[in-house]
């Protein structure tokens, strides 16, 4: 029997860290699992529940590079961040101590839609910066990317059963709603991620994953044909998503670092390039030259978005960030 792939996790509690965790504990005798938390944070729900289901706990801070850190990541095969960019000094403290660990794979957080590497997003721009850091330091690495998720591009029901975090969402059709977007459930995630991480093809390489691709217009007349509900529509044009843009980025460039400012430009550069560029496709993944994941495992069955609009209609999922 083969040794277990060692896996780390920063982040593990959130979405997308739990999608993976989930997906990890699916196979145990493949993977063993550790969540990277910072002591003032172990007792919380989602650690103790990992722990119970058999999830190595690790206290340990993140703030900055240190022998500790180094120490809590010998051994592991795989390290995975799932933190978010307000935590970018605490990711580039990871990277610094899995280099110097011998970490065989990190993963850094990027999970999102995908776009050219510069001048489209200034998140786009920051995960690039992380990973010419991990280049520098010659780690290996696999950056992953998962289109955009269903879970936020419902628009809201007239009866209240769907209600999404507005300013996180796509509710708003952008443009025509032509452009064919990549989509995933962010519950799949996990299940790319184990798959990628164990296959020596991905090594060094940026993978795309997603569930389907369809466009906004599609989207909406699919939950008008599940649920029954007329959806009212509200469009947003490219030209008051570049005021958005401008505005935000001149406050921005006055060393106005608000957090309220930087929602409001990174959410108006991902409608921009999800709807009026129409970067998050397969074809321009590609070309980009990420390898794509259907291609890589065509046995892997994707949940389809019509089955996470009927969980959503019968409350059988949450929102996200509620």
């Amino acid at each position: 029997m083969s040794a277990k792939i060692r896996v780390a996790i920063a982040g593990a509690s959130g979405v997308t860290g739990s999608s993976i965790v989930n997906a990890l504990l699916a196979s145990p005798e493949k993977f063993e699992v550790t969540a990277l938390a910072r002591p003032a944070s172990v007792g919380k729900h989602e650690y103790v529940e990992f722990a119970k289901r058999g999830v190595i706990i690790k206290p340990v801070e993140l703030v900055q590079p240190s022998d500790v850190l180094t120490q809590a990541l010998a051994g592991m095969d795989v390290v995975i961040s799932c933190m978010t960019l307000n935590q970018l000094k605490e990711e580039m403290a990871l990277i610094a101590a899995a280099s110097e660990a011998g970490v065989g794979r990190y993963v850094p957080s990027w999970f999102g839609p995908c776009c050219p590497p510069r001048g489209v997003m200034l998140a786009r721009e920051m995960k690039e910066d992380i990973l010419d850091y991990i280049k520098r330091l010659y780690l290996p690495y696999t950056a992953i990317d998962v289109g955009w998720w269903y879970q936020l591009s419902l628009p809201p029901l007239p009866s209240g059963r769907i209600r999404p975090k507005m300013e996180y969402s796509t509710t708003k059709i952008i443009g025509d709603g032509n452009a064919p977007w990549a989509f995933t459930d962010n519950r799949d995630i996990g299940k790319y991620v184990a798959r990628i991480i164990a296959d020596p093809r991905t090594l060094n390489k940026m993978v795309f994953c997603y569930s389907q691709v369809l466009t906004q217009n599609g989207v909406f007349g699919l939950v008008e044909r599940i649920t029954g509900e007329p959806v009212p529509r509200e469009y947003l044009t490219e030209e008051e998503l570049l005021k958005i843009i401008s505005e935000s980025q001149s406050q921005i460039n006055t060393s106005n670092l608000d957090p309220t400012v930087m929602l409001n430009l990174g959410m108006a550069q991902y409608r921009h390039l999800l709807g009026i560029r129409g970067d998050n496709t397969p074809e321009h993944a590609k070309y980009l030259g990420y390898l794509d994941a259907k291609e890589l495992y065509p046995d892997m069955e994707a949940t389809p978005l019509e089955s996470y609009i009927k969980d959503a209609f019968e409350g059988r999922v949450k929102t996200v960030y509620s």
